[in-house]
C-alpha cells in the first residue's frame, strides 16, 4: 500500500490512526514519566534491556513495573536488593524464561553504573557528546544491553535526549513498511513533529512486532 494508491489512506491519515491507537511509548507504559533526572533515565535503561529479550513486550512492561513497585528504581536500589529479590520481582512479572540470568545482569549492571558514572546516566550522556554511535556503545557496555536494548533506549529517551532524535531504527522502518509508510528513517521523521518522535517509534515497533496492530490501524484511517 502506498500513499495515493487508490483505495488507501493518506500517510497522514494513517500516521494519526497509528499515534491516536497505539501511540503510548513503552515507558508510559511501564508508568516511566522519561525525564532528563538519573531516577526515570534508570528505570528506562532497565525497561529497554527486559524488552530486548525474546519475550513480549507486556511481560517485559510488567516485570520492570514489579521491580520498580519493590523499590529497584535506582541503581543502588538495584544493587543493594539480594539476587533472589530481583528473581522473584521478575517471576512476579511473568519474565521467568530468563529470570535468573536476567536477576544477575540487573545486579552486575546496576554496580557498573555506580562505578563508571556515579548511578547518574546524565554523566554516559555527557561523555557520549552527541555522539549516537558513541552513546550505544557505552550502552552496551552494561550487561543485559546490547544492540536491540541500546537502541530501545535510544528510541526512548530521544523526547528529552533531543540531540539524538529522530531514531527510527530498523524496528520501526519494519513497523512503516508494514503500513505503507515510507521504508527510511528520514522521511518518516518527517511525518511528525520532533516532540511526538518518541511515540512515533513506540507505535511503528507495535506494528513490527503484531501484525494485527497493523490491521488496526488501516482499517481505522481508511475509516
Amino acid at each position: 500500500m502506498q500513499d495515493g494508491q487508490a483505495g488507501a489512506p493518506s500517510q497522514q491519515a494513517t500516521v494519526r490512526a497509528l499515534l491516536d491507537r497505539h501511540g503510548e511509548t513503552y515507558a508510559a507504559q511501564s508508568g516511566i514519566r522519561v525525564r532528563n533526572t538519573p531516577q526515570p533515565l534508570y528505570q528506562l535503561l532497565v525497561l529497554a534491556g527486559l524488552l530486548s529479550a525474546r519475550i513480549r513486550a507486556s511481560v517485559a512492561v510488567a516485570s520492570a513495573g514489579e521491580l520498580f513497585a519493590a523499590g529497584m528504581r535506582t541503581p543502588r536500589r538495584m544493587a543493594e536488593a539480594t539476587w533472589q529479590q530481583r528473581v522473584d520481582a521478575l517471576g512476579a512479572g511473568g519474565y521467568r524464561r530468563y529470570d535468573e540470568r536476567t536477576a544477575t545482569q540487573l545486579g552486575d549492571g546496576a554496580r557498573l553504573l555506580l562505578d563508571a558514572y556515579g548511578g547518574d546516566l546524565r554523566r554516559m550522556r555527557d561523555a557520549a557528546d552527541g555522539d549516537a554511535g558513541a552513546l550505544r556503545a557505552a550502552l552496551q557496555e552494561v550487561p543485559g544491553v546490547g544492540p536491540a536494548g541500546s537502541a530501545i533506549f535510544l528510541r526512548e529517551v530521544q523526547g528529552v535526549w533531543t540531540e539524538f532524535a529522530p531514531c527510527l531504527d530498523a524496528k520501526a522502518v519494519q513497523g512503516a513498511e508494514r503500513l505503507g509508510l515510507p521504508g527510511d528513517g528520514a522521511k518518516l521523521a518527517r511525518l511528525v513533529p520532533q516532540d511526538a518522535y518518541a511515540a512515533f517509534a513506540s507505535a511503528l515497533v507495535r506494528a513490527a512486532l503484531d501484525r494485527s496492530v497493523a490491521d488496526d490501524v488501516r482499517e481505522a484511517a481508511a475509516g
